[in-house]
């Protein structure tokens, strides 16, 4: 469990609004040397600082921003390869107190279908997903009472237990609501991965106007919710915004203020970052016309500077956006996507019509696991479902001793390629088999315990599942 270096005023939000537009008047028209200085200090592998980071955000020149494109994909590569790990979302319920005014699941919608998964159907979205070579989940509740720290408990413990032929999940995240330290503990004994909770914007103003009622609309009990996970042992926590609430680059703002306060109370950031764009929703018109719309240039922009102010930071870019838009932001610097996805309620392992009314927005991505998997093959990626880092006790701060130097590579690398070859092995097509086993023979080359990663892919070969470094 953590230490925590201080009490503080958990009603106090540690999100300075004044300060924040300061830096972003200050740092307007900045010259060339200071970017490239701050882009260097990225590229040693250190966080940024908020500053910095605004200057970053207030590029606008085409030769400096091509720079921050680049300096973003060779951090990426030097500190996590070219693997891009993959997941599926699985939502368990869609039962909401809260009314917030961009959300399909919102209380006051009538046109949304409500519906929580039985027991027995999660066992069926889970063998679905598990036949298609799933291996990591994150899974997404409502907040209702009925989602309580138990029932979120005993869910995950089903997901585990779920077996199909060689096939399992052997990571399950968690996006919920925010729960008290005992209730965090309750779902922590469960096994979880990462929790995860979205500020949705950091701008209490606009925070206040769009989260007019149910539990959501405490700010300061969302903003601290990652806190109380942490002192309840949670080593992993993730946080995001929803962008095209306000302003984007106040949001950038608030999800680097955060990850300083997490480091500074607890020594350590978050283990991801999210920045998904609000997408439409069934009966929600602002999800249709956001207020402050994020285009794509901006969109790319602001994941490669999100990747450059936190270095050692995973980075999920989701299927809310279509696929030739995630081909191109996926140099940027992201570490992990999902592949796959449908998030109508129990749409995974029956063709449902209304599946539209179950689910939260609707999505841009639609392609299917193996599609997903073929283009990143094209692309040069090592498509990989590792979980090694979770099961072998680097996470947290540990996580933290190997991705701050740079070492993750030499875990994450052959990792990959294991999970990879399971995959092709048991549910992979023969053009897909093609492509990923040449790509294998290719980074063969690459690596430095080439004889033992061999005798790895070997064990795999014979059979045996879940080996790793």
């Amino acid at each position: 469990m953590y230490v925590f270096t201080k009490e503080i005023d958990t009603e106090k939000t540690f999100i300075p609004e004044e300060e924040i537009w300061e830096l972003l008047e200050k740092t307007k028209n900045p010259d060339r040397k200071k970017v490239l200085e701050i882009l260097d200090k990225s590229l040693n592998k250190n966080r940024l600082e908020p500053e910095e980071v605004a200057t970053l955000l207030n590029v606008e020149d085409p030769e400096l921003l091509e720079e921050i494109f680049h300096a973003a994909r060779t951090l990426k590569e030097r500190i996590y390869g070219n693997r891009i790990v993959l997941f599926a979302p699985l939502y368990i319920g869609n039962d909401c107190i809260n009314d917030c005014v961009y959300c399909g699941f919102r209380t006051s919608n009538r046109e949304v279908y409500r519906k929580t998964l039985t027991f027995e159907e999660l066992r069926n979205e889970v063998k679905a997903l598990v036949s298609k070579g799933h291996k990591r989940l994150i899974v997404v509740y409502g907040e209702h009472p009925r989602y309580s720290p138990e029932f979120i408990a005993e869910t995950i413990r089903i997901i585990y237990e779920t077996k199909v032929g060689n096939g399992e999940i052997r990571r399950v995240n968690v996006n919920a609501a925010p729960q008290t330290v005992e209730g965090y503990r309750i779902i922590k004994e469960a096994g979880i991965g990462t929790f995860q909770i979205f500020q949705e914007t950091y701008h209490q103003p606009t925070y206040k106007k769009l989260h007019p009622r149910g539990p959501k609309s405490n700010y300061a009990w969302r903003l601290y919710g990652l806190d109380r996970a942490m002192l309840a042992g949670i080593d992993d926590v993730g946080i995001g915004a929803l962008f095209g609430l306000f302003n984007w680059k106040f949001e950038v703002m608030g999800l680097i203020y955060h990850t300083i306060h997490l480091e500074e109370r607890f020594g350590v950031g978050p283990h991801t970052i999210s920045f998904p764009r609000i997408e439409p929703a069934v009966g929600s018109e602002i999800s249709y016309n956001p207020p402050h719309k994020v285009s794509d240039e901006d969109f790319k922009k602001l994941v490669a500077i999100i990747r450059l102010a936190v270095p050692y930071t995973g980075m999920i870019l989701t299927a809310r956006e279509p696929a030739d838009l995630r081909k191109e932001v996926l140099k940027m610097g992201v570490s992990q996507i999902d592949g796959g996805s449908s998030i109508g309620i129990g749409s995974y392992s029956q063709d449902d019509p209304e599946k539209v009314r179950k689910s939260q927005f609707i999505l841009g991505d639609n392609r299917s696991l193996e599609e997903v998997i073929q283009d990143l093959l094209k692309e040069g990626y090592i498509p990989s479902f590792c979980t090694a880092c979770y099961r072998m006790g680097r996470t947290g701060e540990h996580f933290m001793e190997f991705a701050i130097p740079g070492f993750v590579k030499r875990f994450c690398t052959p990792n990959a390629l294991f999970t990879l070859r399971e995959y092709l092995n048991d549910y992979a097509s023969e053009e897909t088999k093609k492509l990923g086993y040449e790509l294998i023979q290719k980074e063969l080359e690459r690596v430095n315990n080439r004889d033992l990663v061999e005798k790895y892919l070997e064990r795999i070969d014979s059979g045996e599942r879940d080996v790793r470094f």
